[in-house]
């Protein structure tokens, strides 16, 4: 009878216990004889990721593990490197916090990326659409039937090569719009080509359709400015949604001291610019895992920054571009890729691990990031000038 009553005290007890032990190693516990008997000790806990994965993972300069791994770590500042051979290193100073998981992921860039042409018409006149998935361009160096305007769908998923990509969406047979000057609309579904004035004659614009081929272009030149006005009011209410999902001091700081705003893909971050000198005050408190970079809260006129929703961080970029060179987002939101000094260079959106990705010969300083983040498209001639440039890309995956 005594026996049936203990066993299930027991039963419960044992699993009390162990559910306690659970708990306390999940919140980073665990059980120390440093003192020579057994104490409970704090710590915290660092995951480490990256792509690709089987990365090698350094704490204060000594291999520690692999990444994809869990880490417990005494409270204190570390610096970690993640490593892998033909790959960039990844370099960052983390605070662990007792009781609190710290997370960092880090993106690999290749060593050595490979080349691949997209095109090989020649392509000239090359401009990104807002959502930054379609490259609109022109050809001039073939037929009239082979020249006009091109569109590159990097979202689409069905192309046997990257050669197959682009579609012709008009040629030269009603105008030469080869020649043309392409501009998108805000939601990249249309262009407008203008055409340089004729001898006693004005500039024409045409609207294309972006998505087929436009057998009988549509003369816009008389209602032109209407549309250019109408597309950048459309441009100027995106953006006024965005700001009106921002709190109110974050709004009114932006809208009287940044200038090219663009939000991130997943629209956790913004990328701006600042138009003059000011001061970003705390808006929330400091969360126990937030980024520990060193941030700029004191504006400089023009240099550009990166500001973190989620955590209140502001981060100055070592970006210096010329003006109709914007960086652009990488799709993981955690990256900004720009061209500086004539090389494609890519650096984190705090400003850290800044690494040149390609340093030979391109066009225009013409480099965008593929949506899925597997290449970037380049604009070259590989430094032959007897050549019309065409799209390659920078192969990252």
């Amino acid at each position: 009878m005594r026996w049936n009553i203990i066993m299930p005290i027991a039963t419960l007890l044992f699993l009390a216990v162990a559910t306690l032990v659970v708990i306390l190693y999940a919140r980073g516990y665990q059980l120390s004889f440093n003192t020579g008997k057994p104490q409970l000790t704090g710590s915290g806990i660092l995951v480490v990721t990256s792509d690709p994965d089987g990365a090698e993972v350094f704490i204060n300069g000594h291999l520690t593990t692999a990444t994809n791994n869990t880490i417990n770590l005494a409270p204190d500042t570390y610096d970690v490197s993640i490593k892998k051979d033909g790959y960039l290193p990844w370099e960052r100073t983390v605070k662990v916090n007792q009781e609190v998981v710290t997370k960092l992921t880090a993106y690999l860039f290749p060593i050595a990326p490979q080349l691949e042409n997209i095109t090989e018409l020649g392509v000239s006149n090359p401009v990104v659409d807002p959502s930054g998935t379609k490259i609109a361009y022109t050809v001039a160096s073939q037929s009239a039937k082979k020249n006009g305007v091109y569109v590159l769908n990097m979202n689409n998923n069905m192309l046997l090569t990257l050669q197959s990509g682009s579609q012709q969406i008009t040629d030269d047979t009603t105008d030469t719009f080869s020649q043309s000057q392409l501009s998108w609309s805000p939601d990249g579904t249309k262009l407008v080509a203008s055409m340089s004035a004729k001898a006693n004659a004005k500039p024409v614009q045409y609207l294309l359709d972006a998505t087929s081929f436009n057998s009988t272009p549509q003369d816009i030149t008389e209602t032109y400015a209407d549309v250019t006005n109408g597309w950048a009011k459309d441009r100027e209410d995106k953006i006024t949604a965005k700001l009106s999902a921002l709190p109110l001091s974050l709004r009114t700081f932006l809208s009287t001291n940044a200038a090219n705003l663009v939000w991130s893909p997943d629209d956790s971050q913004i990328f701006y610019q600042a138009t003059q000198a000011a001061t970003l005050e705390p808006m929330m408190k400091p969360l126990p895992d937030s980024n520990t970079v060193t941030q700029q809260r004191v504006l400089q006129p023009g240099t550009f920054y990166v500001y973190s929703i989620k955590e209140d961080k502001n981060f100055a970029l070592p970006v210096s571009v010329g003006p109709d060179i914007m960086p652009h987002w990488f799709f993981d939101s955690r990256h900004i890729v720009y061209v500086q000094n004539k090389q494609v260079t890519v650096v984190d959106s705090d400003g850290s691990n800044q690494h040149i990705l390609y340093a030979g010969p391109f066009v225009d300083g013409f480099a965008i990031p593929w949506p899925t983040g597997s290449k970037i498209v380049i604009l070259t001639n590989l430094g032959n000038s007897e050549i019309v440039p065409n799209l390659y890309t920078i192969n990252l995956r």
